[in-house]
């Protein structure tokens, strides 16, 4: 704003007592100090509001105004409530360093023309800094990328003072400004996701204000830019992939100019999530080709020749992969038909990032594929050094634990209560022949991970050793003994009655004890399940509701 705009502004009761050539300069902000010398806390622009505190004797003027000077400040209003009036001497020093001086009238408070000030700087600046962001969005939407979000995010710390990041919906931090300071700690991260993922599945609708350790921030929701929020049929269909704007500051105390501001940045970083997704098409083509491949049992070299081609786009400057693990994950809704497996694609997409990749968008070595709610993930291992594979004990690749181990409480929070996230890994695999087995390995793991009780869970290939592949190692007796104590009761029901007990148990188990599904599957009323349930139960002495005795009943059908 100009210094003329606050002299024609009544309220404010300014009189101008010199400088009259200058008022056309700009006023940047407003600071409020009687020390001698307050330049350590001046950047230039200012409006200096002093009460004359400062002033002994006439000498004290000319330093004092000189100081503002060199300073850079717009201009300088002084009240009169300490000397009654304003001072010749500060008069005269002002018109020797044309630096403007204006006489504020004892009934104003330095309070009403800093508020003022304020508003009307803020609301320049929002202007401002809003056309810099259409040009922005015009420059993302009509061509590439002209620098992501990080370029608008440093527009708002520098330009309105919001420290803001874009974050992930397990926390990931995505974008930062770097004049906003140091990064959020990964835990704040994941707290500000939570709550954003919760307030999703309620239907509010944002910005969304919580407090975490004193500090107010405000969440706007990052959807693709072509789909309204009414676009989905279904919340849960997309809040586990949707991005989220964090802003440090409490959006309840802002106009509507700035809140359209804020919305217009989470539309334009909305173009460059799409950019990122449609960037994604190739490897998730490349993850589906193998995995078919995989499944239909196609010869090792055929896939040994099509990973040879996915290996350069998942591993760019490091050739072939020598070595591949497989994740497989499911995302399932209680009683609705929902498709999980794009849900769970974009998951796996988002936790299997790797910390220490340093490429723009990390998550361009990863490969998903999803088929039904399932989603099937290869993942290429670097070669790892002779040293550290000597090493006793030594782990290498993806371990099921540390995958969810940062992400748990922000997921638990977007699956509510009604939704499920179950995860699998397998070991490193090296060739093209250990696939298949490494993909039956992952698939078993989250099985396991399914018996659990909790939203989010997780196994790996290390808990399968102590029974799955341990079994052959069992004596023979042994295993009859063990099969037989479990099973016959119902082979023996079945051929009585033909109640198809096995084939039920079967299925209550591969859908990892969904009700809704196995009735499904089964082509079965839910009451009749439970019927067959309760009488495996019964017959057996065993509880399917108990993790334990699901995974004997796992191991028994396994080894008949």
């Amino acid at each position: 704003m100009r210094l003329r705009a606050l002299l024609d502004t009544d309220g404010l009761g300014l009189l101008l007592l010199g400088g009259e050539d200058e008022l056309d300069r700009s006023v940047r902000g407003v600071m409020t100090t009687d020390l001698r010398d307050p330049s350590r806390y001046l950047s230039g622009g200012e409006l200096v509001l002093t009460g004359l505190a400062w002033r002994r004797d006439a000498a004290d003027s000319e330093p004092f105004v000189r100081t503002l000077v060199q300073a850079g400040v717009a201009a300088l209003a002084a009240g009169t409530a300490e000397l009654g009036m304003v001072p010749e001497d500060l008069v005269l020093a002002c018109a020797r360093h044309r630096l403007p001086l204006f006489e504020v009238h004892e009934s104003v408070a330095f309070a009403t023309i800093t508020e003022h000030v304020v508003r009307q700087v803020s609301g320049e600046r929002a202007g401002d800094l809003a056309a810099v962001v259409d040009r922005h969005r015009r420059m993302m939407t009509s061509g590439p990328a002209g620098g992501g979000p990080d370029v608008v995010l440093d527009l708002l710390g520098s330009d309105l003072d919001l420290r803001a990041w874009v974050l992930s919906p397990t926390g990931r931090l995505i974008a930062g400004s770097k004049v906003a300071g140091p990064d959020l700690p990964a835990e704040t991260c994941a707290r500000l996701a939570a709550e954003q993922l919760a307030a999703a599945r309620t239907g509010r609708r944002g910005p969304h204000r919580v407090q975490l350790g004193g500090t107010t921030y405000s969440l706007f929701p990052i959807r693709s830019s072509g789909r309204s929020p009414q676009a989905a049929r279904d919340v849960r269909e997309t809040v586990l992939s949707d991005w989220l704007l964090a802003v440090e500051a409490d959006a309840g105390d802002w106009d509507g100019q700035r809140m359209d501001l804020l919305q217009g940045v989470t539309q334009l970083i909305a173009v460059e999530r799409d950019r990122r997704e449609a960037a994604r098409t190739v490897r998730r083509r490349l993850a589906q080709e193998v995995l078919e491949l995989v499944q239909t049992g196609a010869a090792p070299a055929e896939i040994a020749a099509r990973l040879r081609v996915a290996a350069p786009v998942l591993l760019p400057g490091l050739g072939a992969a020598p070595h591949w693990q497989v994740v497989v994950a499911r995302v399932e809704w209680d009683g609705e038909e929902i498709e999980g497996g794009p849900v769970a694609q974009s998951l796996l997409e988002e936790v299997l990032v790797d910390p220490l990749a340093t490429s723009p968008e990390p998550s361009d070595r990863i490969a998903v594929a999803h088929t039904g709610d399932e989603a099937v993930a290869l993942v290429p291992l670097p070669a790892v050094p002779a040293v550290a594979a000597d090493q006793e004990g030594a782990e290498t690749g993806l371990l099921a634990d540390a995958l969810l181990r940062a992400v748990r409480e922000p997921l638990s929070a977007g699956l509510d209560d009604d939704g499920r996230l179950t995860l699998g890994v397998s070991a490193a695999v090296h060739s093209a022949e250990g696939l298949r087995g490494a993909l039956e390995e992952a698939r078993h793991a989250r099985r396991v991970a399914a018996a659990r009780p909790g939203r989010v869970c997780a196994a790996g290939h290390q808990e399968l050793a102590s029974h799955v592949l341990l079994l052959p190692f069992v004596p023979d007796d042994v295993r009859r003994a063990f099969t037989a104590r479990l099973l016959d009761p119902l082979t023996d029901y079945d051929r009585r009655h033909r109640a198809e007990l096995i084939p039920t148990l079967e299925a209550f188990l591969d859908c990892d004890g969904s009700w809704t599904r196995c009735a499904t599957r089964l082509h079965l009323h839910v009451n009749t399940l439970r019927y067959r349930v309760g009488r495996i139960e019964q017959l057996t002495g065993r509880d399917l509701s108990r993790l334990e005795d699901k995974l004997d009943f796992f191991l028994a059908l396994r080894m008949s």
